[in-house]
């Protein structure tokens, strides 16, 4: 249980992190999350006409799909914390024919949506970072309608996935955030989620795949997972992060890298 004081710091800290990385991401993550999208979106199951709700939207990659698929008649609500995150999306949203698709800032534990307006609810990678998962596990129940669908992605455990094993390797020479839980990894063991959404009365299980994505090198890998927020770090101590990393992900040397990810698609659904 974070204070009012922890939240608030928690928030900020989390907006200022992913408002730095916005370029880099629509740059270099994007295409490289592009399977899990996919995945997310398939276990879905959209239908013309729905009215879908993207959780942490980022860059609107899930937005935009989902709108494809709705259609005219659909409406896609994308929420995030992050305004330059939005200020890329909407950029993607100009002159593609997407329908009905806005951006709005938001977060999970307050989502700007009214009771049962959404068929759908999607949060892809985006529950690991949730300060406080119990609130948003009410409000995503709040703001489906009876009967509507939830499919979250989220990454296993670092043993399984190398985007986890690499950025909580650099993330131990950086400052610790505002509160803890929070991270790639923080939803390895998604049974407290379960838990939390079935108290809400959203049935869930947890299904799994295996997605990776490649580097062709330790500097292009680095700049897109840990440059930005090992980036204010003294130089020392950026380069004590980045031969611990090494040292764990490319024990041959520097060169291409195939990361093997484990992606885990929570499934469920609000009791009618």
């Amino acid at each position: 249980m974070t204070t009012e004081n922890q939240d608030r710091e928690a928030l900020a800290w989390q907006t200022g992190v992913w408002d730095r990385i916005s370029e880099i991401y629509v740059r270099e993550i994007d295409r490289r999350f592009a399977p899990v999208v996919e995945s997310l979106i398939g276990r879905a199951a959209l239908r013309a006409g729905e009215h879908v709700l993207d959780l942490g939207t980022g860059t609107g990659a899930v937005a935009l799909r989902a709108a494809s698929l709705v259609g005219p008649r659909g409406r896609v609500v994308g929420v995030d914390i992050s305004p330059e995150m939005l200020i890329v999306a909407r950029r993607r949203a100009v002159g593609t024919s997407t329908g009905d698709c806005t951006f709005l800032e938001g977060r999970a534990e307050k989502i700007p949506a009214g009771d049962g307006a959404c068929d759908v609810v999607l949060a892809c990678l985006s529950m690991m970072y949730v300060i406080d998962r119990s609130a948003a596990a009410r409000e995503i129940a709040r703001v489906l309608k009876p009967g509507g669908r939830f499919v979250a992605a989220v990454w296993a455990a670092p043993e399984q996935c190398d985007i986890v094993l690499f950025q909580q390797t650099a993330g131990r020479f950086a400052p610790q955030p505002p509160v803890s839980g929070v991270g790639p990894g923080a939803l390895a063991d998604p049974t407290g989620l379960l838990r939390q959404l079935a108290a809400e009365g959203i049935d869930a299980h947890v299904e799994t795949e295996r997605l990776g994505f490649d580097f062709p090198d330790f500097a292009s890998a680095w700049d897109a997972l840990a440059g930005v927020t090992t980036a204010q770090l003294p130089q020392d101590r950026q380069r004590e992060a980045k031969d611990a990393v090494l040292a764990a992900m490319y024990p041959n040397g520097d060169g291409p890298r195939h990361f093997r990810n484990v992606a885990q698609f929570i499934v469920g659904r609000r009791r009618a």
